[in-house]
């Protein structure tokens, strides 16, 4: 019989990557709540949101093997919940995978065990007006707990860093309220209880190339399978795309997974997927942590796909079996990969978006070519969820090809042929 796999926040594209799986025909996956409920409300209504799930699974009348989700929160820590909740599924624990999440906590956990991190600190909002002692600009200011880079500035003076927490006091409540109910399952040490969910962080910027390592952490080892380079604007930290394979020496990516499985070491984060955001500055070899993600990423889950064969979803779903999942390597049909973005730079209403038979026409016309329309007609770009500070996304282009100037090649033609009209 094939398994039944519970998704928490099923959305159509990740429906799409899920049964383009190898396997595919082992599962079956049951939708647990939309992502519409998850996170695109005016709020995000945690104890509801877990009672309606869990009364989703214990209505279910057969038994329910596995449960996952991509997401970030409030997903990325409801899956630990159900999981234990629903006769102790295989899965990592919520403790560690909030120290993960908590950037404070996570920084104080990356000190103990590395040297390869910011200076940093923890910013009081109804108080503070100053960066912490120590923290020299430019820095990022962020909230403790948020997704997408939303309310995560870059500042280089007293001012930006002044009207950068005036924003954030705007809207941290909307991930901050739920974050401290979250909280409340765990024994905080006094330092984490004190910042609580609505507190910010402020680091000092680090510089260079941004790569990503993916992998997964099964019965106490850390398996390294890919890293991803993440490229942003020249002007601005927006995406421009992810890479795969990035283009690093061995020694870097040795380094960057010794530095991974001491982090995770040190959290005790187990059975799931992860991914680790570090900053390379090629001059001097340097590498910086930026942030540690207890579940892999799903934008890079077509790279995986149409670079080693299978997307990075076949390693979460079989670790939720309790599986140690290997993962293929170089058996996909291109050599390299990415998702690129399409961007629009300032707010507008969508008028027009590209119809399904012109993106299919695209597709049919570029090898390669999977287009994920984010922005639709009434849409206003600000109010869309899943964008970060500087810019909005108006739809996700994925492309394999042969090289470097192949993806290039096949995403201006994408950008040219993609018809979106919009009123300011």
């Amino acid at each position: 019989m094939p398994y039944n796999v519970f998704v928490l926040g099923f959305d159509e594209h990740n429906q799409r990557v899920l049964e383009d799986l190898p396997d595919a025909d082992q599962y079956r996956f049951h939708p647990l709540l939309t992502i519409d409920e998850l996170q695109h409300g005016e709020d995000i209504p945690l104890r509801a949101l877990l009672e309606k799930a869990q009364m989703q699974l214990e209505n279910f009348d057969e038994p329910v093997d596995a449960i996952i989700g991509f997401w970030d929160f409030p997903v990325s820590t409801m899956v630990p919940i159900l999981c234990k909740r629903h006769g102790g599924l295989p899965g990592a624990n919520l403790e560690s995978v909030v120290k993960c999440e908590h950037k404070y906590w996570s920084r104080l956990e990356q000190q103990k065990v590395i040297d390869a991190y910011p200076r940093f600190g923890l910013i009081d909002l109804e108080h503070d007006t100053s960066p912490p002692q120590g923290v020299g600009f430019p820095m990022w200011v962020k909230p403790v707990k948020s997704f997408s880079s939303d309310l995560a500035f870059g500042v280089a003076n007293i001012d930006e860093f002044r009207d950068a927490l005036e924003q954030i006091r705007e809207g941290i409540w909307r991930v901050g309220e739920p974050f401290d109910i979250l909280l409340e399952h765990l024994e905080l040490p006094p330092a984490i209880a004190d910042a609580g969910g609505q507190s910010c962080v402020a680091e000092e910027s680090a510089t260079g190339r941004q790569l990503t390592v993916e992998g997964y952490r099964y019965q106490g080892r850390t398996h390294v399978y890919g890293v991803v380079d993440s490229v942003t604007h020249d002007d601005n930290p927006s995406f421009v795309r992810f890479q795969y394979p990035a283009a690093v020496p061995d020694r870097v990516s040795d380094e960057m997974a010794d530095i991974s499985a001491r982090i995770l070491n040190q959290v005790e984060l187990d059975n799931t997927t992860f991914n680790i955001e570090f900053f390379w500055d090629e001059g001097t070899d340097n590498l910086s942590v930026l942030e540690v993600n207890p579940r892999h990423s799903q934008s890079h889950a077509e790279l995986f796909e149409q670079v080693d064969g299978a997307s990075n979803h076949r390693t979460m779903v079989l670790l939720a079996l309790g599986l140690d999942p290997g993962t293929p390597h170089r058996a996909g049909p291109y050599p390299v990969a990415a998702k690129w973005f399409l961007r629009r730079w300032e707010d507008g209403v969508v008028r027009r978006h590209p119809t399904d038979d012109e993106i299919a026409t695209v597709e049919r016309d570029l090898d390669g070519v999977t287009i994920d329309v984010i922005a639709h007609e009434g849409d206003r770009l600000s109010e869309l969820g899943d964008q970060d500070s500087y810019s909005y996304k108006i739809a996700n282009i994925y492309i394999g090809g042969e090289d470097d100037c192949d993806l290039r090649v096949k995403f201006e033609q994408c950008a040219e042929r993609l018809l979106f009209e919009f009123d300011e």
